[in-house]
């Protein structure tokens, strides 16, 4: 029997989180709407490194991933499409996103307030263990010749040659 607790809750609600934006990102037929569902899934994910005691990963995964890549997208569908059409700013559905805005920034001080002061109102030290891995030992792992390297280096060699197709895509042919 699976024992409920509150990190196997939470690791459902990110694992869901990571699956069903993926799952958006596949079926959305708008461009928009998948930048949006994968910046969901890459959430889910960077809570799932959380849960694994890699704060150091899941802050690359929200800043490169979700800070940089997913926002890249939806700027360069945004200024991509045509000048011609010409769209109301409001909508009806603007009081979805005025309620999701609210509860995000209850969260947000919920997080903020509750690690410096605690659940009963006191002020709490944050202490970290010392089995809390570095960014030193990440660097060890990543470059050891035991464990990742062999990982670190495909995904080198794959990211080069997305950049290599990149650039050839981009040019203009002479």
């Amino acid at each position: 029997m699976l024992e409920l607790n509150v990190s196997t809750l939470v690791f459902f609600i990110f694992a869901v989180l990571s699956i069903g934006g993926a799952l958006g990102v596949v079926i959305s037929r708008n461009l928009i709407h998948g930048a949006l569902f994968l910046i969901v899934s890459l959430f889910g994910g960077a809570g799932l490194f959380v849960l694994l005691a890699a704060p150091f990963m899941a802050a690359v995964q929200v800043l490169v991933y979700i800070g940089a890549i997913a926002i890249l997208i939806i700027f360069a569908v945004m200024l991509t499409r045509s000048m011609t059409n010409i769209r109301e700013i409001f909508n009806r559905q603007w009081w979805i996103s005025a309620v999701a805005a609210v509860i995000l920034l209850a969260v947000l001080v919920v997080g903020v307030v509750l690690p410096i002061w605690g659940p009963n109102g006191t002020q709490s030290e944050m202490v970290l263990s010392e089995t809390t891995a570095t960014v030193q030992d990440l660097g060890v792992a990543l470059v050891d010749g035991n464990q990742y390297v062999l990982p670190f280096e495909v995904a080198s060699l794959l990211l080069t040659a997305a950049m290599v197709g990149a650039i050839v895509i981009a040019r203009d042919n002479e």
